[in-house]
């Protein structure tokens, strides 16, 4: 019976051992899925803290600080072993000493190329960009470049404050980091937790540098915050000022300018003499102008290095008012420094229909002084000469001046035409006017020939034959012939005269040529023919 009762209990025993057996078996194959679970969580976090810090611009600066600390703490242990190889005697340790002092200016070379992170794991970027010197507002200009200089000196501060919000966002990024591979740790056997330990060692050593930088910003900050407030501020006041002053002067000029107004319309209604008003109306014009300009000088005389802009809205002013007088003294530049026009040259100036035709005596500040010759242009046009006329040096700019002795010409073509009838020997006519042109022209053909010569050397002179040229032409009165020749540029007359008589003397001397002019017939009903000169006496009834 007893020996029943312990098997019984025995029994009962293992099958409670069972239980407990599975029951535990059970509870930690619980513990290792939620285990797994909650590292797969971490991991999760991790890679989403991974992914924001990869591309990271203060890690990358980091690590060139890391990398300037590994380098200068290598560079000084070379520098120890060639100390040391360069005492000892043999030529493997020479060569070896040789070698470190190669590498010695290899690694200095590397530390200069990342030299800003000597002192700062971010390196230059910890510093906020230097004020720069605030400028002066003392005239118009200068209130737009103030007001340019605040919004620099903002954006700045603005820029320095982002990477004080970055750096910030970093620091809790590391803390995650470091919060995670810590939760990470207690789930990982010991083997695997020895790993964890040393990144979140380095870490913690990273986190320990920004915290540095951090506070290092942050104070600087504040500090520039209150610096860039200051200089803006004194920007600020130093606009309202100038603009209080352009003020006052805007309404001094707009007094005076009613007040030239004024005087205006009073001139228009008691002076009827236009000259005069025309003068008058000048010398307000200039008194406004001048008047303006002493009160824009004595508005900025104190500070006499921005004379120079004052001066410039005065001129500005005295453009307007004295154009004409501007443009003659531009056109006097232009004629003495581009030589197209010197006293003693023969000219010809065409305006509104009017020619003259003359020689150059003087050239002034506002005009050139023309001597009128007597002219082809005076024998058929003006039917007078002599006269002294004054050419407005602006004139260069806006109208045409000829100029028949330009670079040292002495001559220019002229021109005989003389016809012939239909029925004339137009070939012997031709050869006579040839022969004729060409025997009194041949001094200034000569002539000619030689400065041509010479001025191909310096222009592109696509004919320069100077030689006589005689041409036939079909007209409705006659053939003309047209001999054209070199002459005299400040004596053409002459030799036209002598040339146009030589060949009509030639022409009289031969039977088959005969002059042609204009004629007329008329016929009458009666059949008869009557000239021209019976009609005008009348003879017919």
């Amino acid at each position: 019976m007893k020996k029943l009762l312990f098997l019984i209990f025995i029994f009962v025993v293992n099958i409670y051992a069972t239980e407990a057996k599975d029951t535990v078996v059970s509870n930690d194959k619980n513990i290792t899925k939620n285990n797994n679970m909650e590292i797969i969580k971490i991991k999760d976090s991790l890679k989403f803290i991974e992914e924001e810090l990869k591309d990271n611009i203060w890690i990358a600066r980091y690590n060139n600080y890391l990398a300037y600390r590994k380098i200068e703490s290598e560079l000084a242990k070379i520098k120890v072993d060639a100390k040391k190889y360069a005492r000892w005697k043999g030529d493997k340790y020479k060569e070896l000493s040789y070698q470190l002092k190669n590498k010695i200016k290899i690694k200095e070379n590397e530390l200069s190329l990342i030299s800003e992170y000597k002192d700062s794991p971010i390196g230059s970027l910890i510093k906020p960009k230097p004020i720069e010197q605030p400028p002066v507002v003392s005239n118009p200009f200068k209130v737009i470049e103030g007001y340019t200089y605040i919004q620099k000196i903002k954006s700045n501060v603005e820029e320095y404050k982002d990477t004080n919000t970055q750096l910030s966002n970093l620091l809790k990024s590391i803390n995650l980091k470091i919060e995670a591979l810590k939760k990470l740790r207690k789930l990982y056997p010991k083997e695997k937790a020895q790993e964890l330990d040393k990144e979140i060692k380095r870490l913690q050593k990273e986190l320990k540098d920004f915290i540095m930088v951090v506070e290092i910003v942050s104070t600087t900050q504040e500090v520039y915050n209150r610096k860039i407030n200051q200089v803006t501020q004194e920007v600020k006041e130093s606009i309202s000022n100038e603009i209080a002053h352009e003020v006052k002067l805007i309404i001094i000029i707009s007094l005076l300018f009613l007040i030239a107004l004024a005087a205006k319309m009073a001139m228009k209604k008691y002076i009827e003499d236009d000259d005069k008003y025309y003068t008058t109306n000048k010398l307000i014009n200039f008194f406004f102008i001048i008047i303006t300009l002493l009160v824009l000088i004595f508005s900025y005389i104190e500070n006499a290095s921005y004379l120079v802009t004052f001066l410039g809205f005065a001129s500005a002013g005295i453009a307007i008012a004295l154009k004409d007088w501007f443009m003659s003294i531009f056109g006097w530049i232009s004629i003495m420094t581009g030589g197209h026009i010197k006293p003693g040259d023969r000219v010809k100036v065409t305006r509104n229909g009017i020619e003259v035709v003359g020689d150059v005596l003087d050239i002034t500040l506002l005009k050139i002084a023309i001597r009128e010759d007597t002219t082809l242009t005076s024998y058929s046009k003006n039917r007078r000469t002599g006269r002294v006329f004054f050419i407005p040096n602006n004139y260069v700019f806006t109208d045409m001046i000829s100029n028949y002795t330009f670079d040292g010409l002495r001559t220019v073509w002229d021109v005989v035409d003389i016809s012939i009838t239909f029925d004339s020997n137009h070939k012997k006519a031709v050869e006579i006017a040839r022969e004729v042109t060409t025997t009194n022209a041949k001094g200034y053909t000569e002539l000619a020939r030689k400065r041509l010569n010479k001025m191909r050397k310096k222009y592109v002179l696509r004919n320069s034959n100077p030689d006589p040229r005689i041409f036939a032409f079909i007209e409705p009165h006659g053939i003309v012939i047209s001999s054209w020749f070199h002459t005299n540029s400040h004596a053409t007359l002459g030799l036209r005269s002598t040339i146009s008589m030589g060949i009509l003397d030639a022409f009289k001397e031969h039977d088959d040529i005969q002059i042609a002019y204009p004629t007329q017939s008329i016929n009458i009903s009666q059949k008869q023919s009557y000239s021209m000169e019976d009609i005008e006496n009348k003879s017919i009834i």
